[in-house]
């Protein structure tokens, strides 16, 4: 007896003697590792790697920039049964437990020793807020030492509520979604408050092994730990049974949901996101930054599809190029379909199709699309498609399907919508699934198709509020999947006539008038800058003589608009560019300025008619209105511009800053000439009237003026026209300058988009003209010599001039319009 009471002491004092030590080491490690663990508070400060948002003014999402994808949500908005989910796959004694949970701890331990790893981790929901927040992934001993001490200082300084709000908006979830949010997004394109609990359950298996148990990649290893997730609930009295077998028996309703973006500007979001990086750095990506743009999503959505289909146009215009690939077709072999495909990207609304059989009849070709499956283009679709020869010519129209198509072509086509059609596509072109439905929502099969190809030519848009500048659309290309180089703003093209009002903007600020005679006439000019022999002539060839300035700014005269540069002087020309500040770097210094030589961008053009739409105030595009934080704190808001005639500098001076480099006001002073300006503003709206832009009289209003332009054997084609608010141009042409074809011009291959465009923009705006400043004169001339007309003269015409520079009043002599040009100005030779 006395043995076995020895003995019994022996291991009492040997088992203290073991809590012992371990409380010492427990305590040394304490002392070690506590003055490094950071202070818990810095949790409810950390700010969670949020991508950068980009929003039209309107709050449409533009786009969305950043390695992790992440909406932060406060506990409030997860419904309970998705917590209690999380909690049945995590930590079910989470309530119960101080931040460590003894059992897991211990079956850490016992594997640890068994196996000399550690395996099973036994951590807590807090632990791994812990180990999320401030630790790494090692799986060392020393750092699971840490992570219990951290959790237990967050237990005690933070409520339970606190702590799953952190974890939910801090896992990873796979697919690049990191938080709760992100992953309802990610794989059911739902917010969390829309999810079953099938898919709550789904998504609560995640955080153990985000690739292992993804339902996109591991379907049925998901499936396996949706339903153990299901159960738990079940045995933890978190469900009912009936719940339990409805959500047990649910299919798998996962699949990759993209962004929803709701505007397609990939141009202006990369622009944003590009000034974001240049302001903030790295930052951009993962601080949570909300960008709000000038841009409105109508204007921009009405841009991009303008554009789009004007460049479209105009590749049918020329000609069908044949498929873009072929391949070997093996009949009813998705697979060997699929793969035929690959290489071959959907491109905007085009799908790559491969040909895999043409009727007998020849009135279809059956296709094969690896987003919609099979499909059919029918004949009427392809008459479009004669053969391509050159820019100037194509084959004859087909009149069978085998004209155009052969098996095995790989072209491309634009899906056509149906009434038939049960369900919608997403943007990839997969059928949209009703998550709540025990089967997808079928697509009528086959999808009828047209035949379609992608434009060789490109182009770009701009559209300014000509009052302050604010960039209202711009598109800067076809496609921005193919290249992301923006023409908009990169692009430096010889802008030809649409470069002209500029030079009669200055001869009207020198006192010429539109009534000013000048001669349409062959000139030859030899200088040492200018090719030998330089005969400009006019688009067709013809010459009309005697022209007032009116006339031939709208018909757009070549020799005039040179004689014109030549009276001004080339240098007093340059001089007044400068003024209105339009870029000078790229423009020739001799005569053939007048006809736009030199280069711009389309960026470049749109300000300079929008100094011209507002009346002749400087204003500069800009594209970010306001950037929030992530708490919606407000970092910068665009200062509105103030339009100033004097004592401007007097004003700049006096305006506060609200940021480093941006005022609180943008002074925008007057570069030209009210009057002049005026006077402009009529002779370009008779562009539109009576010129070369008359197909925009198909808006209906009489508040829209602009110019054509078109340059030497047609590579550039340009339209910019506008009110007294809205500025939008356009551009037309090959990316490596070569002649659109001998029948493009501005008229034909530009103005058709900016048609197009401002059919929407101006919808609902009422009609917006300059208001005519002090000292406009409106008198009757002859319209032969641009002098006051005579009483009763039957030919007169009313014309607007500076109250300084209207013709003389001349006594009756009795010669009407038709009499000899004896006073005819020297312009004329």
């Amino acid at each position: 007896m006395s043995r076995l009471i020895t003995a019994s002491r022996f291991f009492l004092w040997l088992a203290i003697l073991g809590v012992s030590c371990a409380m010492l080491i427990a305590a040394g490690f304490y002392l070690h590792l506590r003055p490094g663990l950071p202070p818990v508070h810095q949790l409810l400060d950390t700010r969670l790697q949020t991508p950068l948002r980009i929003y039209t003014s309107d709050d449409a999402l533009i786009a969305e920039f950043g390695e992790k994808r992440r909406t932060p949500v406060t506990i409030d908005q997860i419904p309970e049964r998705q917590l209690q989910a999380f909690l049945a796959a995590e930590d079910s004694r989470f309530y119960e437990h101080f931040g460590v949970d003894i059992i897991g701890l211990t079956r850490a331990a016992v594997e640890l020793a068994s196996t000399g790893e550690i395996q099973s981790g036994g951590s807590t929901i807090t632990m791994q807020v812990a180990k999320n927040y401030f630790l790494t992934r090692d799986r060392t001993f020393a750092r699971k030492f840490n992570e219990i001490l951290l959790a237990l200082q967050i237990e005690q300084e933070l409520t339970k509520q606190q702590i799953l709000q952190l974890y939910l908006n801090k896992i990873y979830l796979g697919n690049r979604a990191y938080g709760l949010a992100a992953a309802a997004q990610v794989y059911y394109g739902k917010s969390v408050e829309d999810l079953d609990l099938a898919q709550m359950a789904m998504l609560a298996g995640l955080p153990k092994a985000p690739s292992a148990f993804n339902p996109l990649a591991n379907p049925e290893r998901a499936l396996t730990r949706r339903n153990w997730i299901i159960g738990r609930m079940l045995d933890l009295g978190y469900i009912q049974p009936d719940d339990y077998e409805t959500a047990i028996n649910a299919p798998l309703t996962a699949h990759y949901n993209a962004p929803k973006t709701e505007v397609s500007g990939d141009y202006v979001a990369e622009m944003a996101r590009s000034e974001m990086v240049a302001r903030y750095g790295e930052a951009a990506y993962n601080d949570g930054f909300r960008v709000t743009l000038t841009v409105k999503s109508e204007n921009q959505t009405a841009a991009t599809s303008a554009l789009q289909a004007g460049l479209e146009a105009y590749d049918r215009r020329h000609g069908y190029r044949g498929p873009v690939d072929t391949s070997d077709v093996v009949p009813a072999d998705e697979d060997a379909y699929r793969e035929a495909l690959d290489n071959h990207p959907k491109v905007e609304e085009l799908y790559p199709v491969l040909v895999i059989s043409i009727d007998e009849d020849e009135q279809n070709a059956k296709v094969y699309s690896r987003h919609l499956g099979e499909g059919f283009i029918p004949f009427e679709a392809m008459t479009w498609a004669r053969p391509y020869r050159s820019v100037n010519s194509v084959g004859p129209e087909p009149s069978k399907v085998s004209d155009v198509l052969s098996v095995g072509d790989i072209v491309y086509a634009r899906r056509e919508p149906t009434a038939t059609e049960a369900a919608p596509l997403t943007e990839d072109g997969e059928s949209v699934t009703d998550s709540l439905a025990a089967e997808p929502v079928p697509v009528i099969k086959p999808v009828a198709m047209s035949l379609s190809q992608i434009p060789d030519v490109q182009g770009a848009l701009v559209s300014l509020d000509a009052r302050n500048g604010a960039i209202l659309a711009l598109s800067g290309g076809y496609s921005f999947s193919q290249t992301k180089y923006n023409r908009a703003t990169q692009a430096m093209r010889q802008p030809g006539s649409i470069f002209k009002p500029f030079i009669y903007l200055a001869a009207l600020e020198q006192g010429m008038t539109p009534a000013t005679i000048y001669n349409d006439a062959p000139i030859v000019q030899e200088t040492e800058s200018m090719e030998p022999g330089w005969r400009p002539k006019n688009a067709g060839g013809e010459f009309r003589g005697p022209t007032r300035l009116r006339e031939a700014l709208y018909r757009s005269r070549n020799l005039v608009s040179i004689r014109l540069l030549q009276d001004l002087g080339i240098g007093t020309t340059i001089d007044y560019l400068r003024q209105l500040d339009i870029p000078t770097d790229h423009l020739n210094r001799d005569l053939s300025l007048a006809l736009g030589s030199g280069s711009m961008t389309p960026m470049d053009m749109a300000r300079a008619f929008a100094v011209v739409a507002n009346g002749g105030y400087d204003v500069h595009p800009y594209l970010i209105q306001s950037i929030e934080d992530s708490e919606g704190r407000l970092l910068f808001e665009a200062p509105p511009a103030i339009l100033c005639d004097s004592d401007c500098d007097q004003l700049r001076e006096s305006t506060p800053t609200v940021e480093v480099g941006f005022p609180a006001i943008r002074v925008a002073e007057r570069l030209a000439n009210a009057r002049a300006v005026y006077i402009l503003h009529s002779m370009l709206k008779d562009v539109i009237k009576q010129g070369t832009g008359t197909a925009a009289q198909v808006l209906e209003r009489d508040d829209l003026a602009g110019k054509t332009g078109t340059t030497n054997e047609q590579k550039d084609a340009w339209f910019s026209g506008f009110n007294h608010e809205l500025a939008t141009t356009t551009w037309v042409g090959f990316d490596q300058p070569a002649t659109l074809g001998a029948r493009e011009f501005g008229s034909t291959a530009a103005l058709p988009v900016w048609i197009d465009y401002m059919r929407v923009a101006l919808e609902d705006m009422p009609a917006a003209n300059m208001e005519q400043p002090p000292g406009i004169v409106r008198v009757r001339i002859d319209p032969n010599t641009g002098e006051r007309a005579s009483p009763g003269q039957e030919n007169a015409v009313f014309e607007i001039f500076r109250e300084e520079n209207q013709p003389e009043e001349r006594a009756s002599n009795g010669l009407s319009g038709d009499s000899e040009d004896a006073n005819l100005p020297r312009n004329l030779f």
